[in-house]
C-alpha cells in the first residue's frame, strides 16, 4: 500500500492516484452528482465521499468500493477468511506446518480483537486439528474443547472436529471422555437433525469403539444394532464403511475372527470404489490383523505389505505404530524373534508419549519377541504391559498378556510367579466370558 510520508495512503490520495494512473483530469472522472469540484475537495482531504460518490467513482476508475475505501479489495473479515483459508490449505499440505500455524495463531489474536467469532472458531479448529494430526492429543484436545465451548458448533455442521476430540481423549487413555462426548453428539443430532441419518450412525459408530475401549461390549453391540436399522438409509459409502469397520473391530474383539473379517472385507470393497486410499490402507492393516487372529499369520503378510504401500512415505504416526507393531506380532508367530523387536522398538518410538493402551499392547508384543530370544529385559516388558493394558487397555489383551509372561517365566523355571499370573489370566478370562454373554 502507498502512502504519504506521515501515513498510510488516505481516500484522496488513493483517488488521485488511480485517477492519474488512468490518465483522467478531474473533469472526466465527474459524472451526475459527483462533480470536479467536489472530486477536488476529496483530493485534497477536505471531503469524505458519500457512499454514492465512492460507488460513482470506482465504476469509473474499475475498481471495487472496498479498494477505493480501504485500499483493500478485501473486507476485514473477507480477507481473514482468505488468509485463514491458505494457511489451513499450507497445514494440511507442507511438511514444515510451523511457519501455516503462527500464520493461524496471528489471525485467531487478529479475530479475536476485531469480535470476528466466526474466524476465532474456524481459527481454532485449523489448528486442533493440525495438533491431532501431529500427535500433539493434548493441545489438540485443549483447542477443540475450545471450539466447542464457543457454542457456534453442533456435530451436524462439523461432525469431523468431534471426531478429532475423541480421538484425542483416547490417545490420551481417557475413552470414557470419549464416550461421554459421542453420547452427546447422537442425542444432539437425533434432537436437532432427526432426519441426518448419515452422521447418526457415524455417531454410532463412534460411540460403539469408545465403549470397546472402556470394555463395555455389550452396550457396543446394542449402539450398532441401532445403527444397523438405519443403513438403509445411508447412501454416503464411507459411513457405510464406519458401520462395517465397527462391526469388524468389535467382532475381533469378542474373539470371532470369522464374522470380523466379513465385515472388514465388505468395508474394502466400498473403499475400493471410492479409492481413498487413506482409510483402504487402514482397513487392509485391519484385515491382517483379524487374519492373525485366526492363526493365519502367513498370510496376513500381504494385507500389511498393501497397507504400507497405500500409507506412502510420510505415514501418520499412529498408523505407522499400529502397522508396525502388528507386523512385529506377525514376526514372533513365524518365530523371527529378532525381526518382532526390531519392528516392535519402531512402533514405540513411532507412539511417542501418547496413546497409553496401544503402548501397553506394544510392550506385549516387544516383550513376547524378547522371550522368545530368552533376554532378561522381557519381564520387565511384560510388567509394565500389563499395568498399562490394566489401566487403559481391554481385559481381552491384558488376559493374552498375562498367558504369555506366564509362559516366559514357566521357561526361565519360575513357576511359582507362574502360575500366580495364570490365576489372574483365568480370572480375566471368566469375567470376559461372562460380560460376552451378558
Amino acid at each position: 500500500m502507498i502512502g504519504s510520508e506521515t501515513g498510510p495512503e488516505s481516500i484522496g490520495e488513493r483517488l488521485r492516484r488511480l485517477r492519474l494512473e488512468r490518465q483522467l483530469s478531474q473533469r472526466e472522472l465527474s459524472s451526475p452528482g459527483v462533480s470536479y469540484a467536489y472530486i477536488s475537495r476529496i483530493e485534497a482531504g477536505a471531503r469524505r465521499p458519500s457512499v454514492k460518490a465512492l460507488r460513482q467513482l470506482a465504476r469509473k476508475l474499475s475498481v471495487s468500493v472496498e479498494y477505493l475505501e480501504t485500499g483493500s479489495d478485501l473486507r476485514d473479515v473477507d480477507e481473514r477468511e482468505l488468509r485463514l483459508a491458505d494457511a489451513e490449505l499450507e497445514l494440511r499440505l507442507t511438511d514444515d506446518p510451523g511457519k501455516a500455524q503462527d500464520m493461524v495463531l496471528e489471525i485467531l489474536d487478529d479475530a479475536i480483537a476485531a469480535g470476528d467469532s466466526t474466524s476465532a472458531l474456524r481459527a481454532r479448529i485449523a489448528i486442533g486439528l493440525a495438533e491431532a494430526r501431529a500427535g500433539n492429543n493434548a493441545a489438540a484436545a485443549e483447542r477443540l474443547e475450545a471450539a466447542i465451548d464457543s457454542g457456534l458448533l453442533t456435530p451436524s455442521q462439523r461432525p469431523d472436529v468431534y471426531a478429532t476430540l475423541g480421538q484425542s481423549y483416547a490417545a490420551l487413555g481417557q475413552p470414557q471422555r470419549a464416550v461421554d462426548l459421542f453420547e452427546t453428539c447422537l442425542a444432539r443430532v437425533a434432537e436437532e437433525s432427526p432426519q441426518d441419518t448419515t452422521n447418526q450412525v457415524r455417531f454410532s459408530t463412534y460411540l460403539s469403539y469408545a465403549l470397546s475401549d472402556v470394555g463395555d461390549l455389550t452396550r457396543a453391540e446394542g449402539v450398532l444394532e441401532e445403527a444397523l436399522a438405519q443403513a438403509d438409509q445411508v447412501t454416503d459409502p464411507y459411513t457405510r464403511v464406519r458401520l462395517y469397520w465397527s462391526l469388524a473391530r468389535l467382532n475381533e474383539i469378542r474373539n470371532q475372527p470369522a464374522a470380523a473379517l466379513g465385515h472388514i472385507r465388505r468395508a474394502i470393497a466400498l473403499l475400493e470404489v471410492t479409492e481413498d486410499t487413506l482409510h483402504l490402507a487402514r482397513a487392509h492393516l485391519l484385515c491382517g490383523t483379524i487374519m492373525i487372529s485366526q492363526g493365519k499369520a502367513q498370510e496376513a503378510g500381504d494385507q500389511f505389505a498393501a497397507a504400507e504401500r497405500m500409507f506412502g512415505p510420510k505415514p501418520d504416526p499412529l498408523d505407522l505404530a499400529n502397522l508396525r507393531a502388528d507386523q512385529a506380532r506377525r514376526a514372533a508367530l513365524l518365530n523371527r524373534p529378532e525381526e518382532a523387536e526390531r519392528l516392535a522398538r519402531e512402533a514405540l518410538s513411532a507412539l511417542g508419549d501418547d496413546y497409553p493402551a496401544e503402548h501397553g499392547v506394544t510392550l506385549a508384543i516387544l516383550a513376547e519377541a524378547l522371550a522368545q530370544q530368552e533376554k532378561p529385559e522381557a519381564g520387565e516388558a511384560f510388567e509394565r504391559a500389563v499395568e498399562l493394558i490394566e489401566e487403559h487397555g481391554r481385559q481381552v489383551e491384558k488376559a493374552d498378556t498375562l498367558r504369555s509372561w506366564a509362559r516366559y517365566l514357566r521357561k526361565t523355571g519360575r513357576e511359582s510367579e507362574a502360575l500366580d499370573v495364570l490365576d489372574r489370566a483365568a480370572q480375566l478370562s471368566a469375567s470376559t466370558r461372562v460380560q460376552s454373554r451378558d
